[in-house]
């Protein structure tokens, strides 16, 4: 049997061009959307047009012209949308119900991939205020895919490390900082940093997995879950330096949240979630759920390499 083709929607994004890249790599006959209202946006362009040139076959496609988006779907055998569900960009995760009802009609896709990539949303149903709105937006897409009876695989990948690791966790900065850090409480709650090339080979392997269909895939690998104040240790060992810290409270730190916009008032509650409530490791996985026990070959990226680059 050969490998699956995929369609990769939002190929141009944060994820999605690691999505795309893992795709060719891994041998895949890859499709990227290529959206007609692109307009004027050079970078995209460019991004579109180096797909070519390793590869990737790119097809027109628009969320406002069904037919369009059925035509590129009845190409391939996976759908794989990895479009901005993040507020200080853009939040586009409803879009997908045009996406599922294409699949739905088309009626070819083996296998749909939706853009999740984060904190599982079916833990997530006591969330804060605003932020909560993702995490209802992906359940709402997940009834639409289970209804709809599209087979399907979710992605959990938890922290990427680009936002979480190499700022140390920090607030406001991605670079990480050289004389004072602050801790989240005690900065003893686990956490999960993963590097999003690594997230997007992990993606991409568990297309064609009969292990994985139709489950939750949580890419938790055992050397990537740590403390804050464990990752702060491997920044410290790497400039020789010990940083000053200080420690904001729970109270505190929600507290925060006033006078934020609702950028900043997502990001302060999802980091409360994460860092206080410890979402992403409070719960026990099942046999087959996690992506480094499924698939061991990959050689993952630890955190103290990850931050060779800033140092």
């Amino acid at each position: 049997m050969g490998k699956s083709k995929v369609l990769v929607v939002g190929g141009t994004g944060y994820i999605g061009r690691r999505i795309v890249k893992a795709s060719l790599e891994q041998g895949h006959e890859t499709y990227v959307l290529q959206r007609l209202d692109i307009g004027l946006e050079t970078e995209k362009v460019q991004m579109l047009l180096s797909y070519k040139k390793l590869g990737a076959h790119l097809v027109e496609g628009s969320f406002s012209n069904h037919q369009s988006l059925v035509d590129a779907v009845k190409l391939v055998d996976v759908v794989i949308c990895t479009m901005s569900g993040v507020h200080f960009r853009s939040h586009n995760l409803m879009l997908q119900l045009k996406l599922i009802e294409a699949i739905k009609d088309a009626g070819n896709v083996k296998r749909f991939l939706p853009s999740e990539f984060g904190m599982d949303p079916a833990l997530m149903g006591h969330a804060l205020e605003p932020g909560r709105v993702t995490f209802d937006d992906k359940m709402a897409i997940r009834k639409a895919i289970e209804d709809a009876k599209i087979p399907f695989t979710y992605i959990s990948a938890n922290c990427f490390a680009g936002y979480f690791a190499g700022n140390l966790s920090q607030m406001g900065t991605l670079f990480p900082p050289r004389d004072k850090v602050v801790l989240y409480g005690d900065g003893n709650v686990k956490v999960v940093y993963m590097d999003e090339d690594d997230v997007a080979t992990y993606t991409i392997k568990t297309i064609d997995d009969p292990r994985t269909l139709n489950k939750t895939i949580y890419i938790r690998p055992p050397e990537n879950i740590l403390t804050q104040r464990e990752l702060i240790e491997k920044w410290e060992k790497l400039i020789g330096k010990q940083l000053e810290k200080s420690t904001i409270s729970e109270q505190d730190f929600l507290s925060s949240m006033k006078g934020l916009d609702l950028a900043g008032q997502v990001a302060v509650g999802h980091f409360y979630h994460i860092f206080f409530e410890g979402c992403l490791t409070n719960f026990e996985l099942e046999d087959g759920e996690e992506a480094s026990k499924l698939y061991p070959e990959v050689q993952y990226t630890r955190m103290d390499e990850f931050l060779k680059a800033y140092a």
